[in-house]
């Protein structure tokens, strides 16, 4: 869980940043840069400025105001001044392109799963008319827009906040619309798993959203506009929210966390290596020609036993992972980065790495190659009667065939892996992403109107 990377990104000074889906920035996090004036061109008549452009005072210029009149006794007052966006509003992911948006994305600071059940009666037709609405939706939210209709002013005054809403289809899906010999191979259920405790409530579903946002309400706004959109032809089935460190919440960019401390993702395949596309991506001249430059995602709800965890001394606590909890570094020596040996011994010939350490056992050497990106977040949804939180990861991994990423890396975890006493897979979903939408069309129409 704790031993691929995802591929992070930042935002310099300067213009907002524009980035396509296809593309991953460079890695590292987000950064707030120094607040800026908004171009005129994003003017609306009567406003002066763009109403989701605009930062209230409450912002930067705000707490200054509200300093100096605490200091000399006033409550500070509203300021007619505008107040632009900081980079962190204003960054803007490219709807169309190549890929979908929100895999090679970096991480977000908030973020919602959603799936869908087509409702009864409602077929290829019904999906196709919905699969437009979303993508007309997530194009306007991901640009900054309202929504087309009923928009609930959620976001009224922030920015896109780098938005990214993905979709993708379930196995059940195909039958539902009469689609079955489109179906891939690929998408055939993954194999029951020994450590398994899953709700199928909370399983699978005709369709799948993934919402990520770097504020939390762009993230819900979206959230909420996609439920509504769905209307009468689809009933939400389970949903799920999640969290990120914030971008420019470290002193420089690093790996994330997770609620157990650790840096989670070290191994991540990177974009700048030869065969990323070749591990992530269906090829353009792939089967079905649908899933040209798609991806698949599986999506487990993986609970974390955080008591017995935290009674771990911090080293008991490294040796079920393999690394370093404070630099993420291999129990082998030298830094994060620093390629793992897995047959160093200590002077009682012990291996340094345990045999059984997560680290260890996910290597992609140690799996006959299997590579995944992994794009998590983490999830807290509060306490039992007992006090036990209910917290751990929503995992996201991303990979051209699951049979060939995430299934012989699970078969393997599922056979000894040490950190598997502390973690407890509750839910499970496997979905077919297609590539993403080119200008004037929606994502899953090569599919729907095929």
């Amino acid at each position: 869980m704790a031993d691929q990377s995802t591929p992070e990104g930042s935002t310099q000074g300067g213009a907002a940043q524009k980035t396509s889906p296809d593309v991953s920035p460079e890695e590292g996090a987000l950064k707030v840069a120094p607040l800026r004036e908004i171009s005129s061109e994003n003017a609306v008549p009567g406003e002066g400025i763009s109403r989701r452009r605009l930062l209230g005072t409450a912002g930067a210029t705000g707490l200054a105001i509200g300093a100096a009149g605490a200091a000399t006794g006033y409550a500070a007052a509203p300021s007619d001044q505008a107040v632009p966006l900081a980079s962190l509003g204003m960054d803007t992911v490219m709807f169309h392109g190549k890929h979908q948006p929100g895999i090679t994305t970096p991480l977000h600071a908030s973020g919602h799963l959603i799936a869908f059940d087509l409702a009864a009666g409602a077929g290829r037709k019904e999906a196709a008319a919905l699969l437009r609405r979303w993508s007309t939706t997530a194009q306007r939210l991901m640009a900054g827009e309202a929504a087309t209709q009923g928009d609930t002013d959620v976001a009224r005054d922030s920015g896109p906040s780098s938005l990214t809403v993905t979709f993708g289809f379930g196995h059940s899906f195909f039958a539902r619309t009469g689609l079955e010999k489109q179906r891939p191979v690929a998408l055939d259920p993954l194999p029951d798993f020994s450590s398994d405790h899953l709700d199928r409530a909370r399983s699978n579903g005709d369709l799948w959203v993934q919402v990520g946002a770097n504020d939390a309400l762009v993230a819900f706004h979206a959230l909420r506009a996609i439920q509504k959109d769905a209307g009468s032809a689809a009933r939400v089935r389970w949903q799920m929210n999640g969290f990120n460190r914030s971008p420019g919440a470290t002193a420089q960019p690093m790996t994330a966390r997770n609620l157990m401390g650790q840096l989670d993702g070290t191994r991540n395949p990177k974009p700048s290596e030869t065969d990323f596309d070749q591990r992530v991506f269906v090829p353009a001249s792939g089967d079905p020609a649908w899933m040209a430059n798609g991806s698949y995602a599986v999506v487990r709800r993986i609970r974390m036993l955080l008591d017995d965890w935290e009674q771990l001394p911090v080293k008991a606590q490294e040796a079920v992972i393999g690394r370093r909890k404070s630099t993420g570094a291999a129990l082998s020596g030298g830094t994060e980065t620093t390629d793992m040996n897995l047959d160093a011994t200590d002077t009682d010939g012990n291996l340094v790495v345990p045999i059984n350490a997560h680290a260890r056992i996910t290597r992609p050497d140690q799996n006959g190659g299997a590579a995944m990106l992994r794009r998590p977040f983490s999830f807290h949804d509060g306490f039992d009667s007992a006090g036990v939180p209910d917290a751990g990861l929503l995992f996201i991994c991303w990979q051209a065939d699951p049979v060939r990423g995430f299934v012989p890396v699970q078969r393997k975890l599922d056979r000894g892996d040490a950190l598997s006493e502390f973690i407890r897979h509750e839910s499970s979903g496997l979905f077919a992403v297609p590539g993403g939408a080119a200008e004037g069309e929606y994502v899953g129409q090569r599919l729907l109107e095929g």
